[in-house]
């Protein structure tokens, strides 16, 4: 295989390899497993009838292989009055780490923020994950000390 590797926005045919990936990363952070229609609900998200502000990117090898992904979407910060790019996911492969793949994504969702005119970027990483904190550490981003949380919704309600 040669050739560099390729950064780009996801088509139908990569949602099987990116749901796997997914299913890496879930388990890397030792959080619960996707849901088990994921492929389905990324692909109405990604490339359904209704516009969806989620965007996924993924690191192509030479020879097709995903060795990684990213998903990013816009969100809304109220004490600044303005919208950012939340970078929700930012996965590569063990054996991927540490050949620059990482860094041409965040700055792909980089790219992504600035075409579509957000003046920021948001994310969150596990507290322990000490080489992810270097990595973004690199980038020059600031943290912020604070605790995601999470509340189940009633699937269905009022619609």
């Amino acid at each position: 295989m040669t050739g560099p590797p390729v950064i780009r926005h996801a088509v139908r045919t990569d949602l099987a390899d990116v749901v796997a990936l997914a299913a890496e990363h879930a388990a890397y952070e030792r959080a619960a497993p996707p849901a088990a229609d994921l492929e389905e609900r990324l692909a109405d998200a990604l490339f359904g009838p209704r516009p969806s502000r989620l965007r996924c990117l993924v690191a192509e090898l030479p020879g097709g292989e995903l060795a990684g992904y990213a998903t990013c979407s816009t969100a809304f910060d109220t004490w600044q009055g303005r919208e950012y790019l939340e970078l929700d996911c930012l996965y590569l492969r063990a054996e991927h780490r540490g050949l620059g793949l990482g860094a041409l994504l965040v700055e792909a969702v980089i790219a992504e923020g600035k075409a579509l005119g957000v003046a920021e970027m948001q994310w969150n990483t596990p507290d322990w994950n000490a080489g992810a904190i270097r990595f973004y550490d690199r980038f020059g981003a600031t943290r912020k000390d604070k605790k995601r949380f999470t509340l189940a919704l009633e699937q269905g309600g009022r619609g």
